[in-house]
């Protein structure tokens, strides 16, 4: 996996959902076999988070930003599990 990715555990989905869709640039779901779906796209949003869906939680993910505000986003929200702090 390049280093550039972000490792998601344990995520609330409604609320990745949520902070997906204020993100300005693409987010894309990259998969150990190196498949990458564009998560602003609502279908890809359901191919690829149903298969990594345990327990209503997103057991594992790895996501790779084109905008690097949105990866801090990210990160911030997967490690804190803060909203987007841009609508506060």
């Amino acid at each position: 996996m390049p280093a550039n990715l972000l490792e998601l555990h344990d995520v609330d989905v409604p609320e990745f959902l949520k902070t997906l869709d204020s993100c300005q640039g693409d987010v894309f779901l990259v998969t150990r076999e190196g498949d990458r779906l564009n998560l602003k796209s609502k279908l890809c949003q359901l191919v690829g988070l149903t298969k990594l869906i345990e327990g209503g939680k997103i057991a594992e993910a790895f996501i790779e930003c084109s905008n690097k505000e949105d990866e801090s986003l990210l990160f911030r929200f997967n490690l804190y599990g803060d909203k987007d702090p841009r609508k506060a």
